[in-house]
C-alpha cells in the first residue's frame, strides 16, 4: 500500500512532545498537510526552526479547519484540552483522535466535552524512555502497528464508520503502519499486559537495585539483561504514573497475577522444587518471537461495495480482537493481514 499523503486531508496535531513531535515530522516528511501546536512557546519555536508549520495555540490551530485533530498531550490533560477545543471545533465533518496508552478514560473525557461523536480512539506501539520534542524524530512512528479503537456495540455514533476510514486511512497512509482495530476495553487490556505491567515491573526492578546495600556494586556490574529490563524505567516517572492509574482497572488484576506466580518461583527456589513448568509455560511464543518474523499469512480483502457500515466495524473489531491487522484502505476494500 502507498504510503502517500494523498486523502487524508489536513491533519492538526495538539501537543509536541516524543509522540506529537514524532507524528507531525512524520507526516511533514511525507507531504501531509499538517500543523501543530503545543503550550509551550519554546516548544512551538523549536517545531518551527525544524520547518514545521506551528500554530501558537488551539484557537489559531482549529482556525486552520483540519479534517482530522489528533490529542497528543499528556493523559491527565487530556480532560482540559477536550473541553477547550470543543467550542473551537465548529466543522461537522472534523474527526477527533488520540495517541493516548489508554482509551477508556480518553474516550469519557472526550464525551464529557461533548466530542464523542466525533472520536475514534488510537495508540501507536512505540515510544522510547524520553520524552519532549528533542527526543521526537519521524521514524518512531514509521511503519508502527497501532490499535484504532471504537465504542462498545450499541453505542456508536452514526458516524462512526466513516471516521474510522479517516484514522485508518492516517495510519496505514501517510504513517506507513497497521492497525488493530478494536473496543477500547479489549485495547486496555491488551495494553495492559504488553506494556503498563513491564512498566512497573522495571520500575520495581530498578527500585530493588537502588536500594540495595550493594547498589554500587551491582551498577557496575549490569550489562544487558539490566539493559534491557529496565528501560522503560527511565521513562518521566509522571507519565508511567499516569498510564498505569489511568488503567487501573486492568493493571491491578495482571499484577496480582504476577505476584502469584513469583510466589510459585519463590517456593520452589525455597524448597528445591521444580521450576520446569515456569520457565517453559511460553515456549509457543519464545519460539515464535525467536525464530522467525511474525509476517502473518496472505493479505485478505474486505469488501467496501456497500460502504463503510456498521457491518464492517463489527466485521474488524471481530478480525482485530483474533490478530488480524489493517495494513491499507482504498475505495472499495480494507485489506487485512491475518495472524500467523
Amino acid at each position: 500500500m502507498s504510503r502517500a499523503a494523498g486523502g487524508v486531508g489536513r491533519v492538526a496535531v495538539v501537543g509536541l512532545g516524543l509522540v506529537g513531535g514524532s507524528l507531525t515530522r512524520l507526516l511533514a516528511a511525507r507531504g501531509a498537510d499538517v500543523v501543530a501546536t503545543d503550550t509551550d512557546p519554546g516548544t512551538r519555536s523549536d517545531a518551527r526552526a525544524v520547518g514545521l508549520a506551528v500554530a501558537d495555540d488551539l484557537g489559531a490551530l482549529c482556525a486552520a479547519a483540519p479534517d482530522l485533530v489528533v490529542l497528543a498531550v499528556p493523559l491527565r490533560a487530556v480532560r482540559a484540552t477536550a473541553a477547550e477545543l470543543a467550542p473551537l471545533l465548529t466543522g461537522a465533518d472534523t474527526t477527533l483522535t488520540d495517541v493516548g496508552s489508554v482509551k477508556g478514560p480518553v474516550r469519557a473525557a472526550v464525551r464529557a466535552a461533548g466530542l464523542g461523536d466525533r472520536y475514534v480512539g488510537a495508540h501507536p506501539m512505540a515510544g522510547t524512555e524520553h520524552s519532549g520534542f528533542g527526543a521526537s524524530d519521524a521514524g518512531l512512528l514509521d511503519g508502527a502497528p497501532w490499535a484504532v479503537t471504537v465504542a462498545e456495540p450499541g453505542t456508536a455514533a452514526a458516524a462512526e464508520p466513516a471516521r474510522l476510514a479517516q484514522v485508518l486511512r492516517l495510519v496505514t497512509g501517510p504513517l506507513g503502519g497497521t492497525a488493530a482495530v478494536v473496543t477500547d476495553d479489549r485495547h486496555d487490556e491488551a495494553a495492559a499486559l504488553v506494556s503498563h505491567v513491564p512498566h512497573v515491573l522495571a520500575t520495581q526492578l530498578l527500585n530493588a537495585v537502588a536500594g540495595a546495600p550493594v547498589r554500587d556494586l551491582a551498577l557496575g556490574l549490569a550489562a544487558g539483561s539490566f539493559r534491557d529490563g529496565t528501560r522503560v524505567a527511565l521513562t518521566d516517572p509522571a507519565r508511567t504514573e499516569a498510564m498505569v492509574t489511568e488503567n487501573a482497572a486492568w493493571v491491578a488484576p495482571a499484577l496480582r497475577k504476577a505476584v502469584r506466580d513469583l510466589e510459585v518461583v519463590i517456593g520452589a527456589l525455597e524448597t528445591n522444587g521444580s521450576l520446569h513448568d515456569v520457565f517453559h509455560a511460553a515456549d509457543d511464543v519464545r519460539e515464535e518471537r525467536t525464530g522467525r518474523a511474525r509476517t502473518g499469512g496472505p493479505v485478505e480483502r474486505l469488501s467496501l461495495a456497500e460502504g463503510w457500515t456498521p457491518r464492517v466495524v463489527d466485521e474488524l473489531v471481530s478480525r482485530g480482537s483474533a490478530g488480524s491487522v489493517v495494513v491499507g484502505v482504498d475505495a472499495d476494500a480494507v485489506h487485512l493481514r491475518p495472524p500467523r
